[in-house]
């Protein structure tokens, strides 16, 4: 992959956060964005979506469920709500996420991958009852 200028790797970057987050999420993120947080923005925006999610190796499902089993095993359970959020616009089964958290449980710890299932529980519940709300 060849090296892109900042403001084209920051167009990827948005490009493919708001294909992965959607475009709520990231409008509220833009929107709260201050001259303080303004670099750590453009941080990940151009290093993990522009660079790293927008690698061609992997599609976006492969980076989901790697994503998930990495916020899981750290413990990064806020983060993780979102990605398995995420993960439905990535192509993510329940079953891939099920199956992600399993790893979690013998590579990083049955008490990581309890805490993580209770989170993607919750998260699927909500997202049952607002397509249920759909309906």
């Amino acid at each position: 992959m060849s090296e892109q200028d900042p403001s084209q790797r920051h167009k990827k970057g948005m490009a493919t956060r708001r294909s992965v987050l959607g475009d709520a999420h990231v409008d509220r993120a833009v929107a709260m964005t201050t001259d303080f947080d303004e670099p750590f923005q453009r941080l990940i925006t151009e290093a993990a979506w522009g660079t790293v999610w927008s690698r061609p190796e992997w599609d976006k499902r492969q980076r989901s469920i790697v994503t998930i089993a990495l916020l899981a095993g750290l413990g990064h359970y806020e983060e993780l709500a979102m990605h398995t959020r995420a993960a439905m616009n990535t192509g993510a089964s329940r079953d891939d996420i099920r199956e992600a958290l399993l790893h979690v449980a013998i590579y990083a710890g049955v008490p990581a991958a309890n805490r993580a299932f209770a989170t993607v529980k919750r998260v699927f519940a909500e997202i049952d009852a607002e397509e249920a709300k759909q309906r």
